[in-house]
């Protein structure tokens, strides 16, 4: 009787678990398309061939003593960026990345997918093109929801990203558990078989 109950307990059990997991991957199915798509993207960034990320330069020292001021590197990166893709595009700075070893700078500019890469001792152009993968990662962790609607505080990426991770936690202990729960009911079934 209390291996009948144990059994009709891990069916009721497994009943659920599949509903749920029915359930989710019905109602999460394009998010999980997006979010598996842009992840193998970010992976292979590097790997592209400067397809999804400009392919980073190498300027003529890496020794700072020579390297022009960040200012007089920003400016030129500004100018750059105004002479080659349009005279009125923003020029709000998303961040300044600093590659010592490499002898250059690159600007990445936060209303807009260019970046430009300069040498940092001459501050001449090494390289000027889109960063894709600041497009597939803002769809990847749905802040290209935050920005397409004005938030300031990426709440939208923050309800996003954690609805996404705690259904991904659930699929897994749900498809785990679609796994293991009829292994264990089998072993219950072979103890009461071989008790008879």
């Amino acid at each position: 009787m209390i291996k009948n109950n144990s059994k009709t307990k891990q069916a009721k059990i497994l009943r659920i678990f599949r509903k749920v997991h029915r359930s989710m991957g019905a109602m999460l199915f394009v998010f999980f398309f997006f979010i598996a798509i842009s992840g193998m993207l970010l992976g292979w960034k590097n790997h592209s061939s400067g397809l999804i990320i400009p392919t980073t330069e190498i300027g003529s020292s890496s020794n700072l003593k020579h390297w022009l001021t960040i200012d007089s590197l920003h400016k030129n990166a500004v100018q750059i960026l105004q002479d080659s893709v349009s005279s009125n595009i923003s020029l709000v700075l998303d961040r300044i990345d600093i590659r010592k070893e490499k002898g250059i700078v690159k600007f990445i500019f936060e209303k807009h997918l260019w970046e430009v890469q300069l040498d940092g001792v001459s501050g001449d152009l090494l390289h000027l093109g889109k960063r894709q993968s600041d497009l597939i990662e803002s769809i990847h962790d749905g802040s290209i929801l935050d920005a397409y609607f004005g938030t300031t505080n990426t709440q939208i990426k923050v309800i996003y990203t954690s609805i996404m991770g705690f259904s991904l936690l659930l699929f897994t202990i749900t498809g785990f558990w679609l796994w293991y729960g009829p292994k264990k009911m089998k072993r219950l079934k072979n103890k009461t078989v071989s008790k008879i």
